[in-house]
């Protein structure tokens, strides 16, 4: 079997449980943003520290199935193929950059790869808002709110990446 693959029980039971985490982040503690008719939410933590953590296909996986089911489940059904897109490739993203540092949490890389994935993001709004909303003008009003969300998530990520990577489970930053 390859190393990566995502074939095994223990791997989808993985991907699931991650995915569900998201959605309950994002769904947790939301801040509503009348000028986009989005919110700001806790979940891009989750989605950093899944994907530094195992990967960037279990990375993408649960970054875009939890936040497109968040958005479903808070009624936000015209951003669900969106959302999908956008924080698939977010933690597609961070999770490549999290292999290459081995995963450790706070290495150069990794950071890199979390400031990387938060501009992805407020990129990927920036053109979903604007074609949904029909205006890129619109669609602007947007990128402050979702480089607080972003690097925020970022700020939330570190102590509690740090915390665990120090667990048992997680050795050097891998996982045992």
């Amino acid at each position: 079997m390859k190393e990566h693959s995502l074939t095994s029980t223990k791997d989808l039971t993985i991907v699931g449980l991650l995915a569900a985490l998201v959605a309950v982040a994002t769904m947790m503690i939301t801040i509503p943003v009348p000028a986009t008719e989005g919110f700001i939410h806790l979940g891009d933590a989750v989605i950093f520290f899944a994907a530094v953590f195992f990967g960037r296909k279990k990375g993408a996986l649960s970054a875009g199935i939890g936040s497109a089911m968040a958005d479903l489940l808070l009624g936000y059904t015209v951003w669900i193929l969106p959302t999908l897109m956008v924080k698939s490739i977010m933690g597609y993203i961070v999770g490549s950059f999290g292999e290459k540092s081995e995963h450790k949490p706070l290495s150069p890389v990794t950071i890199l790869g979390l400031v990387i994935g938060a501009i992805w993001m407020v990129s990927g709004y920036l053109a979903a808002g604007s074609i949904i909303k029909g205006s890129f003008a619109v669609g602007l009003t947007g990128v402050p709110w979702d480089m607080v969300q972003g690097f925020g998530g970022i700020v939330l990520y570190i102590p509690v990446a740090v915390a665990i990577n120090k667990t048992r489970f997680f050795q050097q930053g891998k996982m045992v």
